[in-house]
């Protein structure tokens, strides 16, 4: 069985803040809004004693270690790695050589390694020993590739091209792996051409 309608103003019903009348407690409140007077109030706390910012800067002085922003360090760096960084352009050496030698048809490997020798090779001679590992290895393949390419006209040579590539590929892949371990790996199959 359903009940009747009631009238509207039967009094029995909830006061929610959405069916409130005005004048009453709900909505809207008394004196409309926004409320007479001007702004709310600031929240308790606000602004912080002694001005804004806070001085000293932040964080403010005093806080609890932990909370906010870090308060050490980001942990030990990686072995065989002063830092983060230094592993970060020794992986860019390795492996932008192998995609270097992949999306630019096997003779564009010697970029990658050459941009992280010229970046951070004057700073860390750890970065500066994987890149020119890898630069020595990446400019004799693309060497080849390139010759290998140029003779394309014979059929031979297409194949020299492509081996070359995955050659280059493959090694620089190894070599990014052992990179990521903190080792410098000794490219097979290279020779020094940048000291």
């Amino acid at each position: 069985m359903t009940e009747p309608p009631r009238p509207p103003d039967a009094g029995d019903e909830p006061t929610t803040p959405m069916s409130g009348s005005p004048g009453q407690a709900g909505y809207p409140p008394p004196g409309g809004y926004p409320p007479p007077g001007g702004a709310q109030p600031p929240p308790a706390g606000y602004p912080p004693p002694g001005g804004y910012p806070p001085p000293g800067g932040y964080p403010p002085p005093g806080g609890q270690p932990g909370v906010g922003y870090p308060t050490g360090g980001y942990g030990a760096p990686p072995p065989g790695y002063a830092n983060n960084e230094d592993k970060t352009w020794a992986l860019i050496a390795h492996f932008g050589g192998a995609a270097g030698m992949f999306l630019g048809g096997g003779v564009l490997g010697w970029i990658a390694p050459l941009v992280a020798m010229l970046a951070r090779g004057s700073q860390s001679p750890t970065v500066r020993a994987h890149a020119v590992a890898a630069l020595n290895f990446q400019l004799l393949w693309s060497i080849i590739a390139l010759v290998g390419w140029v003779l394309s006209c014979i059929v031979i040579g297409i194949f020299v091209g492509i081996a070359a590539t995955i050659i280059g590929i493959i090694f620089g892949i190894i070599a990014g792996l052992r990179a990521n371990e903190g080792q410098l790996y000794s490219y097979p199959m290279s020779m020094s051409i940048v000291k």
